[in-house]
């Protein structure tokens, strides 16, 4: 996974590093998602936390915007279970 290093800048300008997992395109085609890692952990189990956020690509700049939408969630987790029962 460490070898899929992205750069995402902040509104601020701030740059950081992650560790793009993967990229999810609605059945639809019309909504596409980002989904990486910051290396962090939590809990008992040391469950690693992952981060997804709706792409956008306008006027060649390329954005994320949090999901706030509750189908809108369902449909990414039915795109990540779809994913993860592949294998």
């Amino acid at each position: 996974m460490d070898n899929n290093i992205i750069e995402i800048v902040s509104l601020d300008g701030t740059v950081e590093k992650v560790n793009l997992i993967t990229y999810l395109l609605s059945d639809d085609g019309n909504r596409q998602y980002i989904v990486y890692s910051k290396s962090e952990n939590f809990g008992i189990e040391d469950d690693r936390i992952i981060y997804i956020y709706r792409f956008h690509n306008i006027d060649n700049v390329l954005s994320v915007t949090e999901i706030t939408d509750d189908d809108e969630w369902n449909d990414v987790q039915r795109l990540l279970r779809r994913i993860a029962n592949a294998n």
